[in-house]
C-alpha cells in the first residue's frame, strides 16, 4: 500500500480560511461593539469640531470682505474727486480777477465733476417743465397758480435731483402747479 503525503492542512483542520469563515459567522461581543460606537463617535466628534471650525472660518472671512468693501466702497469716486478739488483750489488762488478766465475754470472744473458722476453711475432725475410729478423721483417744495399746466405738473426745478445706479439720491426738488 503506498503512503499518501499529507499536507499539514489536511492534518489540521482549523486551516487560515477556516478560521476567517468562523470569525466572519461568530457574533461580535459586547465590549468590540461598544468599543467600535466609542470610535465612530469619535471619529464623527472630530468631523463636526473641523466642520464648525471651517464655518466659523467662513463667518470670519466674509465679515472682514463686509468691512473691507464698506471701508473702501468711495475709493473710486473719491479718486474722481482730487482733480474737482484741485481745480477748485486753482481758482480760489487766482489773483487775475480775470471773470472769464474764473468762468473757464469753473466750467473745467464742473466738465470733471460730472465725467466722475459719469464713472460712478450717478445720474441727474428729469425733472422738466410740463412733465408729471413722480413722488419717487421728485419733491414738491411749492405749490403755485399756473392756469396754463395742468394741476401736479412741475413748473420749475429748485435743486436737481440724482439717482446712483437707479437709487434715488437725492429727489428733484420741484415747483408744481395747483389746481384752479
Amino acid at each position: 500500500m503506498t503512503e499518501q503525503t499529507q499536507t499539514p492542512e489536511a492534518e489540521n483542520p482549523n486551516t487560515a480560511a477556516q478560521i476567517e469563515e468562523r470569525a466572519e459567522n461568530t457574533p461580535p461581543t459586547l465590549e468590540s461593539l461598544q468599543a467600535r460606537i466609542a470610535e465612530l463617535e469619535g471619529q464623527l466628534k472630530d468631523e463636526q469640531l473641523r466642520s464648525l471650525a471651517n464655518e466659523q472660518n467662513l463667518r470670519r472671512r466674509h465679515q472682514e470682505e463686509i468691512q473691507a468693501a464698506q471701508k473702501f466702497a468711495a475709493q473710486k469716486f473719491a479718486a474722481e474727486m482730487l482733480t474737482v478739488k484741485d481745480y477748485l483750489e486753482m481758482a480760489l488762488q487766482d489773483q487775475s480777477g480775470n471773470f472769464e478766465a474764473m468762468k473757464t475754470g469753473v466750467s473745467m472744473t464742473l466738465n470733471e465733476l460730472n465725467k466722475a458722476f459719469d464713472h460712478t453711475q450717478i445720474k441727474e432725475i428729469p425733472a422738466e417743465k410740463g412733465s408729471k410729478l413722480d413722488p419717487h423721483h421728485h419733491q414738491a417744495m411749492q405749490e403755485i397758480e399756473a392756469p396754463e399746466q395742468e394741476a401736479g405738473t412741475i413748473v420749475g426745478t429748485l435743486k436737481k435731483g440724482y439717482t446712483l445706479n437707479e437709487r434715488v439720491l437725492r429727489p428733484a426738488m420741484v415747483t408744481v402747479a395747483k389746481a384752479a
